[in-house]
């Protein structure tokens, strides 16, 4: 009797040990599949930190706010997508990128689009990145077919702009209301080969990448303009999905 008994205490043991260990378990699983979120606001109030590429950079206030000035400076020849200031330290591949942009020409070149945007995975020397940027003087065009050219996706240096509109004609750029030289807010939402660029806080997006032409890489953000252009960047953040983005320690962006 005492035998039977010893042996069904054990066996009642087992299994509640068992149990706990399986629930133990699912609660692990279920914590881990959570997407885990890090936001990192970088100040734009100095030069610190970045790293322009045809570029100039300045510390400025624009349209009462501090911001990050942004001008092309790349010698004749360069191509559209040379201009841009990475982000030093970045490691992005998944999340979402925030920021309050202006876009217009350099005095010089009345007649351009005043490009600016945003770059994300951009490769350590800058060969490669994908990119959303907009043309801020397309949005209220009296010509229909520039308005429709008012966002842009690229993804460099394969697929740029001219290429994507010839093999692909309308599928990655679209349409959006801006207006040069004014703040712009944006948003980009990455995961996996998929984007997203919504503007001016709207609840659906400007324009829907299914299939990013590097597939699923990582890398630094940059700003981004492009020939001819003057910028004005204020107010990024960047919202990491599973601890997608990595600082270096010690690492300084802005004052």
């Amino acid at each position: 009797m005492y035998t039977k008994c010893v042996s069904a205490l054990k066996a009642t043991s087992l299994t509640l040990a068992s149990i706990l260990a399986v629930a133990v378990a699912l609660q692990f699983n279920v914590v881990s599949a959570a997407p885990r979120t890090r936001a990192v606001n970088l100040r734009l109030d100095s030069d610190e930190g970045l790293k322009p590429v045809n570029a100039k950079i300045e510390p400025v206030t624009f349209r009462g706010r501090k911001a990050l000035r942004v001008s092309d400076t790349a010698p004749e020849g360069t191509s559209d997508a040379g201009r841009y200031v990475i982000v030093t330290g970045s490691e992005f591949e998944d999340g979402v990128i925030k920021v309050d942009l202006a876009g217009d020409h350099v005095p010089s070149a009345p007649g351009s689009r005043g490009f600016v945007g945003i770059a994300f995975r951009v490769a350590p020397d800058g060969s490669r990145f994908e990119c959303f940027y907009l043309r801020t003087y397309n949005g209220r065009s009296e010509d229909q077919l520039q308005r429709n050219h008012s966002a842009q996706y690229i993804s460099v240096p394969e697929f740029p702009w001219n290429r994507l509109r010839e093999e692909f004609p309308a599928k990655y750029e679209s349409y959006v209301d801006l207006v040069p030289n004014e703040w712009i807010k944006v948003k980009i939402e990455v995961r996996g080969e998929q984007a997203r660029l919504y503007v001016h806080d709207a609840q659906q997006p400007t324009l829907i990448v299914n299939n990013l032409l590097h597939g699923t890489t990582s890398g630094a953000v940059a700003l981004f303009i492009s020939s001819n252009s003057l910028a004005h960047f204020s107010k990024v953040e960047l919202f990491s999905i599973k601890e997608k983005i990595h600082w270096k320690k010690n690492q300084k962006i802005g004052r």
